[in-house]
């Protein structure tokens, strides 16, 4: 189960999120549009994806996550070759906001969800094993998107990757993802059987300072993951490096995830996790303030580590916080009001990004999304209650 979950991740982050970067410019040459109108389609999918969030939590916890993953796989193929077909802004629109709940539908929150209620104590190496399939999306699909790209334009390059995108996600998700153990039968492997928490429990959550925290934080962290998504290869290419060059800083960032999230685990046995969220924010924050006062090779490359071993690492924290926090019975449910936040903070980067550029350039963005990252491992570093519950009861920490 695990692995097919991982491997459907891998060309779903591949080829709904990552791949759009390498279309951005041809779009606009083609269309005539601007850098924020077609970023602005992006950003309206996140947007759309981060308010489905909370009915695909509720979905989750109730029902199970093989027909949701699947049917969202179908809609993101079928909006992706129809994203192939679009000849106006108000089209152009109309699908990203189809892809939206196609992400909502197969992206990280469900296959979390998945994840936090089969697994207790292994849940951590399981987080790992999946984000790091999560984390190769970029290496393998960002140079496959840029060659197609070359090779045939946008249009070809987007009809064929909804192909591959069939091919790959819909068995993976119909033959391999099953409901939680407790549901569906008696693994080897399984979390706490208590029933799932209602609406209270969801309520509770909500009310303490400590999940808005953490929510917050990891909203900065997503708008500057988006932005530098969709505006690293336009910043590198206007500053004089190859599109080759370009792409492959961005496939660099998947990669560095790799070896941050091995060493998550290593980081989280000696630093409490409040310390090892804010470290990792930290250590982006640099990157992003290397990368703003220069785009060398060499400051990209120093940006390409410290920014993608990051990311690698805040993509468990995250993960493992919430399930910690809150327990495993409710994560849809928690997990998809943060899903919604953070999202909203992925759906605003790129377009402010792209306001901050049309302001004062490149190197003002990228300023400003140090300091976001900034302000979010504060906000994790801050004084707060912050202290793992003592006890699991009925498949909720108490405590």
């Amino acid at each position: 189960m695990l692995l097919g979950l991982s491997t459907a991740e891998l060309f779903s982050w591949g080829i709904l999120y990552y791949s759009f970067s390498v279309m951005v410019r041809p779009i606009e040459v083609e269309l005539g549009w601007s850098r924020t109108q077609v970023t602005g389609g992006f950003s309206l999918a996140l947007l759309v994806s981060g308010l489905a969030a909370v009915p695909v939590g509720h979905w989750l916890d109730a029902r199970g996550p093989r027909a949701l993953m699947t049917i969202g796989s179908l809609l993101g193929s079928l909006s992706l070759f129809a994203l192939s077909r679009v000849r106006t802004l108000a089209a152009f629109y109309a699908v990203w906001v189809a892809l939206g709940l196609a992400m909502a539908m197969v992206l990280y929150e469900p296959a979390f969800a998945v994840v936090a209620t089969w697994f207790e104590r292994e849940r951590d190496r399981a987080l790992t094993v999946l984000t790091v399939f999560g984390g190769l999306a970029s290496t393998l699909l960002v140079p496959l998107a840029t060659g197609l790209v070359v090779a045939c334009g946008w249009r070809a390059a987007a009809a064929r990757l909804a192909l591959l995108l069939a091919l790959t996600t819909v068995p993976l998700h119909a033959l391999f993802v099953r409901r939680a153990p407790a549901a569906s039968g008696p693994p080897a492997e399984r979390g706490p059987a208590g029933p799932v928490s209602s609406d209270g429990g969801l309520r509770q959550a909500a009310s303490e300072g400590r999940f808005w925290r953490l929510t917050a934080a990891f909203a900065l962290a997503g708008a500057a993951m988006a932005a530098v998504s969709v505006h690293l290869i336009p910043y590198l290419t206007v500053s004089g490096l190859s599109p080759a060059t370009a792409a492959a800083a961005l496939g660099g960032i998947g990669l560095m995830q790799l070896p941050g999230r091995l060493a998550s685990g290593p980081v989280r046995r000696r630093l409490s996790w409040p310390w090892a969220a804010g470290a990792v924010l930290a250590v982006q924050a640099v990157a992003a303030l290397v990368l703003a006062r220069s785009a060398s090779l060499a400051a990209l490359a120093a940006f390409v580590c410290l920014f993608g071993l990051g990311n690698g690492a805040a993509t468990i924290l995250r993960a493992a916080g919430l399930a910690e926090m809150f327990g495993p019975a409710r994560y849809g449910r928690v997990s998809g009001l943060a899903a919604l936040f953070a999202t909203l903070g992925r759906a605003a980067g790129p377009v402010a990004a792209s306001a901050l550029v049309a302001a004062g350039g490149y190197r003002l963005a990228f300023g400003t999304l140090a300091v976001l990252l900034a302000v979010g491992a504060a906000l994790l570093l801050g004084p707060a209650r912050w202290t793992r519950p003592r006890a699991v009861q009925g498949g909720v920490w108490s405590g």
